[in-house]
């Protein structure tokens, strides 16, 4: 098949998702293009080495790959924001068309949601049929990190979701949340297919402790609660500064936060505000670093601010810590709790809970290693039946392959009536 992939973020940026895929499909005898922007995610400055362009190709891993001009940005702004995601739908819709060549199937990732006008209008130039993958849930995602208040603008997004929703030949969504959510906004539930994030299993896996990545880390002999990845208003990591002052008790337990995002300045100088020395900061790192600071850990921190939408997502953190065998500590209810539950890979507590985040960190520090250590090993267990790439790439290649030929059907139908 000729696969067309449209996402507004892709490496060198934060993926796991977007790349992997099309990586895999390549491999699989799929010929692949993506159309993408110039990288600015998540600091919102252009990536060293880029500068907009009106157009730039590259290829990697046998994947082309289309780069189109766009707003970087990525602050609390929400008229930069919504600059950002316009630019790139506006370069996309009339650049993209022209461009990207003769495809079989597109795959859209979504958010933002804006990225579903150049996936409607591509695909009807092209006759390209497009499969629409879900990530955040908008405007929901966008209420809940005050990004857009209810209102006008929340009405105005909701109505192009549907207009996204009915047009896309398949949707896919990542937690039976997401499909309940769609199934009641009126989307067929016979066009939504569940197919839950995966990690790179070739990169998130268990692997020996690293004393010296220890050492240069504050990290060695503690108690390491680690979080990994964005650092911005969705994952409300003022909790984790609020839990980490009522466990002073405990100079052995430590907070580490890894990553960076809009949030990454505040909280450090409330940190230090605080005088609270049991957080320790580490900078974004390359995802191929992640597993030995995972190692280090003896749990790993999923967060989420309180907000109804978060109980019918699944963090793609959450993968990624199965896959590397340690323990989970789950602040986020719903279908992510459950998830860590059936795969007795850690704890659960309230989100935004100070308190409940800080009782289970004790109770995670009183357990006996071995027990800590059982959890650890049962996701990994849960991970390798189903959470691989190679679980699940043959999903999306079959509901490709569906889509491409019922559209054939459809436009082989039409051309014998005429």
């Amino acid at each position: 098949m000729r696969i067309l992939v449209l996402a507004q973020w892709y490496v060198p940026e934060p993926d796991i998702r977007i790349h992997p895929l099309a990586k895999m499909l390549v491999e699989r005898g799929h010929k692949v293009t993506a159309i993408t922007g110039f990288p600015n995610y998540p600091s919102g400055r252009l990536y060293p080495g880029y500068r907009i362009r009106w157009r730039q190709w590259e290829e990697l891993d046998g994947v082309r790959i289309l780069r189109l001009p766009l707003y970087p940005n990525h602050d609390r702004s929400p008229i930069k924001r919504t600059l950002n995601y316009l630019s790139f739908a506006a370069s996309a819709s009339l650049l993209g068309p022209a461009l990207c060549g003769p495809a079989d199937v597109m795959w859209v990732y979504h958010p933002p949601l804006t990225v579903g006008i150049p996936a409607w209008w591509i695909g009807l130039l092209r006759r390209v049929p497009f499969v629409y993958e879900v990530q955040d849930m908008w405007p929901e995602t966008l209420s809940a990190t005050g990004m857009v208040p209810s209102g006008h603008a929340s009405t105005l997004l909701s109505h192009l979701a549907a207009f996204v929703y009915q047009r896309a030949s398949a949707i896919s969504v990542i937690s039976p949340g997401f499909k309940r959510n769609l199934v009641a906004k009126g989307v067929a539930a016979d066009k939504i297919h569940v197919i839950a994030n995966w990690a790179d299993e070739e990169t998130y896996r268990p692997v020996p402790r690293d004393e010296a990545l220890a050492m240069e880390y504050g990290l060695a002999g503690r108690f390491n609660i680690v979080y990994g990845g964005n650092m911005g208003a969705a994952q409300a990591l003022e909790n984790v500064l609020a839990a980490a002052a009522l466990l002073r008790d405990i100079p052995e337990l430590q907070f580490v936060l890894i990553g960076d995002g809009v949030d990454e300045r505040s909280l450090r100088q409330e940190a230090g505000s605080r005088g609270l020395d049991n957080v320790r900061f580490v900078g974004r790192q390359p995802a191929d670093r992640m597993p030995h600071f995972f190692a280090l850990a003896d749990a790993l921190l999923v967060h989420l601010r309180r907000d109804p939408l978060f109980e019918i997502t699944i963090p793609g953190k959450t993968t990624a810590y199965l896959a590397c065998g340690r323990p989970i500590l789950c602040t986020v209810p719903g279908d992510a709790a459950e998830m860590v539950r059936q795969a007795g890979a850690g704890l659960v507590c309230a989100p935004e809970d100070p308190d409940a985040l800080a009782r289970a960190a004790r109770q995670l520090f009183e357990m006996a290693p071995g027990e800590r250590e059982a959890m650890g090993q049962s996701g990994r267990r849960a991970f390798l039946a189903a959470y691989t790439r190679q679980a699940l790439i043959g999903r999306y290649e079959s509901l490709f392959g569906a889509v491409s030929q019922q559209r054939r059907a459809i436009s082989a139908n039409y051309g014998g009536s005429s």
